[in-house]
């Protein structure tokens, strides 16, 4: 005999198994939606039954080759445009109720884009139900005449069910029933006049019912409508009172985890129906609270996500078949969840502003969630990670974790409007279906058999049926009939009693027969008595000993079903391990054709690049042969220009030496009559004055020497005087020279002039590249600078200028004045006068003058006062 389970909502952890379990993947069907209109432009065409594919519309953006790029999607199956909803609830949601009858959870949502017909897919219109009211029209079909009295099944507030003896239930339908009667009557009015809305929506010929219902059990079925609506969530089914003067808005509820960490609603409204029109009335009167607006895209846009959760309480019959078993633990609730998810939009099309505009904000974030959610269910089965799955970011899928990470069957209908307009957000539900059907859930388990006999309750319906076919057949009361029988049987094995009656009191024959057949009667009932005694014992031992056999045949039946379940393990091991190195396989596939694919594309990107290359090459060999050949013909032409210039400038330089032979002889001849008229002057003074005679002249060049051309030589000083009295030259003092430090900078590349006149620094540090060492010593600086001046003599600028320190720590220099020394030549100015036909008594009246212009220092000329302010900064590191 088992032992019996507690029954919790939506499964008891106590029969959910291991990681080891089976798993289902998630059936997603795709549903097409009929054009508005003809002439509009379809972008998806059914290929088989289970694809489809996408055209891209006019106006789409090409690929890289310029063509349109076409791209097909498989599902579980694919329902046309001309499929009806019987069909759609054949496939889609019978095997959900049938399961929830078999206490088995289940969800089933919907999903798209707005107006893709996903509320004409879950409720339908009158005369086409849809998904919901079929389901609950099959199951009422299917448990009707098994439904439990109301309030015998009760509800909790932590997720859970109670039973109720069936005192308890009469008291609270009488008390509800009194309430009705002071209040409005609702629910009869409703069945006697159906809403239009739901009116005929169910056709009978479509009725269907589930097969295999067990009939040893009790059902009930409690219905609950909430919406989340921006990440809160409401319920629909809760009755507000009405305030006439401050209308109070509705109060959100929130998530709670019972004990056996199963999420659900606190505090919301579960309603117990008996019937179909009941359960359309309290769909109904959920809907018409239901958020919808209308927008540029659909006149009737869901603003939030509807969630109709159906639950079914089941418990057993007890022994006798009549009554509920009166125990909690042997309850079992499964819910089926239908959920109408709010179409995703762009606000650029919806054109939505203020509170629809954040309506799509929060409708297109909790479907983004959802889609994490999903491909993090993905990547951790597939690939073996542990990542944390974000069910916490949104209500949605907060409140449905346990179908992902639990057990039950989730099926999700992707609803398609196949227009051209919706191409891009189709593509983007298209790839979110792809990693819906990837992710997979452990299948649910079956129940616990109950170890009471079955057919208990047509057992006792029998039995009544008999008991009342009796009573109407014997109205006065319980039949004796049979009693009397036996009894008369009884009598008739007895001796007959002979006559008793005494005439005389001497009669001595009547009173010892009697005596006589009254002893025999006895022997005859202690035979009678002996042998239903040994009867007795006989029958009770032969049930013993059937007992016995029973109980072995018990233990036996046990220990085959230890053995069988220890089979069971194993090959569910074995099963696993098979699923394991199957998924893995189908892992391994998918790596290799991932690599097959990059492989080839690297393969044409590497052809590409080769033919990139061979055509560059000969592009590069054909220009390296036509470089080569225009540096042949420039080198030619470069050889034939320089001939011709070689030959031009040694004419040219012949020609210019022989006319600077010719200048150089004739300044030879004119220095030779001045220095010889000079020096007749010089010893015609000396003798006056008794000194001695000059030094020998400097002997001549002979004609040779004259002719040949004097090579470029470094200009040297001019010549000392030729009288005896000694020349002490007059230094100029500097601007350089002063009280302060200077750094006197001159460049390894100035020219020695060898002048007389030479600025003098005293204390100075001379260096010959500036250095911060240097600078930060002294307060003063001067830069040396050579240039050629405009009549090709070399002229030495005196750069100076002001040291100080910069905020940095470095040195700075500041230029403040410039000085110029500048040297002529003397000789110039006399050849000119000399050549203008002056007489030789003009150079008597001027005979110091050459001695003058020989020893005469440079002149320096200053310009001070420039107004320079460029300086020289070298920063410390």
């Amino acid at each position: 005999m088992q032992r019996p389970v507690k029954g919790k909502t939506p499964r008891r952890p106590a029969l959910k198994k291991t990681s080891h379990s089976q798993k289902d993947p998630v059936g997603v069907y795709c549903r097409i939606r009929p054009l508005g209109a003809t002439d509009e432009e379809c972008c998806i065409e059914m290929i088989s039954s289970t694809t489809i594919q996408l055209h891209a519309p006019d106006g789409i953006k090409a690929n890289r080759n310029g063509e349109y790029k076409e791209t097909q999607y498989s599902f579980k199956k694919v329902f046309g445009i001309q499929t009806s909803q019987i069909e759609l609830f054949e496939d889609v949601a019978k095997p959900l109720v049938d399961d929830l009858i078999h206490c088995k959870n289940g969800l089933l949502f919907t999903y798209g884009v707005t107006g893709s017909g996903k509320t004409f897919t879950m409720t339908g219109s009158p005369g086409e139900g849809g998904l919901l009211p079929r389901s609950l029209d099959m199951l009422f079909n299917s448990i009707g005449p098994l439904q439990a009295k109301r309030f015998v099944f009760r509800t909790d507030d932590k997720n859970g069910m109670e039973i109720q003896g069936q005192v308890d239930a009469l008291l609270e339908r009488q008390k509800r029933e009194s309430n009705q009667q002071s209040t409005v009557p609702k629910t009869p009015s409703s069945k006697q006049k159906p809403d239009p809305e739901f009116a005929d929506m169910i056709s009978p010929e479509e009725a269907c019912k589930c097969e295999g219902v067990d009939e040893d059990s009790c059902y009930s079925v409690f219905v609950s409508y909430i919406e989340i609506y921006n990440n809160y969530i409401y319920d629909l089914l809760e009755e507000a009172p009405i305030d006439p003067i401050r209308h109070k808005p509705p109060q959100s509820k929130i998530l709670r985890e019972d004990q056996n960490h199963n999420m659900y609603v606190s505090g919301c409204t579960e309603v117990e129906v008996k019937s179909t029109e009941e359960a359309f009335e309290v769909f109904w009167r959920g809907q018409k609270k239901r958020r919808i607006a209308d927008t540029q895209l659909n006149r009737e846009s869901s603003r939030s996500h509807s969630v109709f959760i159906v639950k079914l309480a089941q418990a057993p019959l007890d022994a006798d078949g009549d009554h509920i078993l009166q125990d909690k633990n042997q309850v079992t609730v499964s819910q089926l969840c239908l959920v109408d998810l709010a179409g995703s939009e762009r606000t650029s099309r919806t054109k939505a502003e203020g509170s629809r505009l954040r309506e799509a904000g929060n409708i297109n974030q909790s479907l983004m969630t959802l889609r994490t959610c999903i491909e993090v269910l993905r990547e951790n089965q597939m690939c073996g990670t542990n990542r944390m799955v974000p069910y916490r970011d949104s209500k949605v899928t907060h409140l449905f974790k346990n179908y992902f990470d639990g057990e039950g069957k989730v099926r999700m209908v992707v609803c398609v409007n196949p227009k051209a307009d919706d191409y891009e957000e189709t593509m983007l539900v298209m790839r979110f279906a792809e990693l819906t059907q990837e992710v997979e859930v452990a299948r649910p388990v079956d129940r616990p058999i109950c170890s009471l006999a079955a057919g208990r309750r047509h057992r006792n319906q029998a039995f009544r049926d008999e008991l009342s076919r009796r009573q109407e057949e014997h109205p006065g009361g319980p039949s004796n009939t049979e009693d009397g029988s036996v009894l008369n049987q009884l009598l008739d094995s007895l001796p007959a009693l002979p006559a008793c009656e005494l005439v005389d009191p001497t009669d001595e024959q009547i009173l010892p027969r009697l005596i006589e057949v009254l002893e025999r009667r006895h022997r005859i009932r202690q035979m009678i008595t002996e042998q239903y005694t040994r009867t007795a014992n006989t029958l009770k031992s032969m049930l013993q000993e059937f007992d016995g056999h029973l109980m072995a045949k018990e233990n036996f039946i046990h220990e085959q079903q230890g053995k069988l379940g220890e089979k069971d393990k194993i090959m569910f091991n074995q099963k696993n391990e098979m699923d394991r190195l199957e998924k893995k396989s189908k892992m391994l596939e998918y790596k290799i054709d991932i690599l097959q694919k990059t492989t080839n594309i690297y393969e044409g990107d590497k052809r590409s690049l080769q033919q990139e290359l061979e055509s560059r090459e000969q592009r590069l060999q054909r220009e390296l042969s036509e470089r080569k050949r225009m540096e042949a013909r420039m080198q030619g032409m470069v050889s034939d220009t320089k001939h011709q210039w070689e030959k031009e400038c040694e004419r040219r330089v012949n020609a210019k030496q022989l006319e600077m032979q010719n200048k150089l002889w004739v300044k030879d001849e004119k220095l030779k009559q001045l220095k010889a008229i000079v020096s007749e002057s010089n010893s015609s003074a000396t003798s006056e004055q008794q000194r001695p005679p000059p030094p020998p002249d400097k002997p001549q060049r002979n004609s040779r020497e004259k002719d040949q051309p004097r090579a470029p030589e470094k200009r040297s000083r001019s010549p000392l005087p030729t009288t005896g009295t000694p020349i002490r030259p007059h230094h100029r003092r500097s601007h350089s020279a002063g009280g302060d430090r200077w750094v006197d900078h001159k460049p390894l590349s100035n020219l020695d002039l060898d002048t007389v006149m030479q600025p003098i620094i005293p204390n100075a540090i001379k260096v010959s590249a500036a250095s911060e060492k240097a600078l930060s010593k002294c307060h003063k600086y001067v830069l040396t600078h050579q240039e050629l001046a405009s009549d090709g003599e070399i002229q030495t600028k005196l750069i100076k200028g002001d040291v100080f320190r910069t905020r940095g720590g470095g040195q700075a220099v500041q230029f403040t004045d410039i000085e110029t020394l500048r040297q002529e030549c003397p000789t110039a100015s006399s050849r000119k006068r000399r050549s203008s036909g002056d007489g030789p008594g003009q150079h008597d009246g001027n005979k110091m003058d050459w001695n003058d212009r020989e020893n005469r220092a440079p002149v320096a000329s200053t310009s001070s006062g420039l107004g320079l302010q460029n300086s020289y900064q070298k920063r410390r590191k």
